[in-house]
């Protein structure tokens, strides 16, 4: 992996500037955790003027705990200067002594640390308690309420049956996730009406069974209960 030197100096961020002009990402076309290397070596959002280093900075930023999944193996970055360039067949240089960091320290707590130091204990419970929390608030993230509204055709049991207090029956029915809607007289047979009524339910709380059951507890009323159709809203 390329080495931009010490990332927390500003030479060191111009090198992974300059770098950043043509590229997307450290390695290769898709986010690795050779970006993760060099997104925690450099800790803070580089100055407006490293316009592609700023950029990529915000963009592996956005992954939150979906970076710690990039393919790939994370590598220790030294936060060193960069080496000089040397003739291809002379003897590689000894290593440089690190210069001195000259900004200041942070000491707001760094949720993703930095491996080239031992980690602070507190610094690293809060950033795991906070990785836990934000998991499970994503976790909880209540969905859309399924519901279904039916059509219900209620019969009686001849054509002296009072149909207008058959209906009266039938929406005293309350169930929670239950709204009674429209409802009309349909001829069903021999002069027989029948009661078609809509209802809207919410499918996690009312069972279609139960909703049958309870209204073909009015014996007097009711002898059957269909459903004329059924769909999803």
């Amino acid at each position: 992996m390329t080495n931009f030197g010490n990332l927390k100096s500003s030479d060191g961020v111009k090198a992974l500037n300059d770098y950043l002009g043509d590229k997307s990402y450290i390695e290769g076309f898709s986010p690795s955790q050779a970006d993760v290397s060099v997104y925690e070596s450099i800790g803070k959002a580089p100055a407006e003027n490293f316009a592609h280093a700023l950029r990529w900075f915000n963009h592996i930023a956005s992954f939150v705990v979906e970076k710690f999944k990039f393919p790939g193996e994370k590598k220790a970055l030294s936060n060193g200067p960069a080496p000089a360039p040397v003739a291809a067949a002379a003897p590689a240089a000894p290593p440089a002594a690190a210069p001195a960091d000259d900004d200041d320290d942070d000491e707001e707590v760094d949720l993703f640390g930095s491996d080239d130091e031992e980690e602070d204990p507190d610094a690293a419970r809060v950033r795991e308690e906070r990785l836990a929390a934000y998991a499970a608030k994503k976790a909880v993230k209540p969905g859309p309420i399924a519901k279904s509204q039916i059509l219900l055709d209620c019969k009686p049991w001849d054509d002296e049956t009072d149909m207008k207090a058959m209906e009266e029956k039938v929406r005293t029915v309350a169930m929670d996730g239950l709204v009674w809607g429209a409802s009309k007289l349909n001829p069903l047979a021999f002069g027989i009406m029948k009661l078609s009524i809509l209802c809207t339910v919410e499918d996690a709380k009312v069972s279609v069974d139960d909703l049958i059951e309870k209204i073909q507890e009015f014996e007097d009323f009711v002898q059957s209960v269909d459903v004329a159709a059924f769909n999803k809203v």
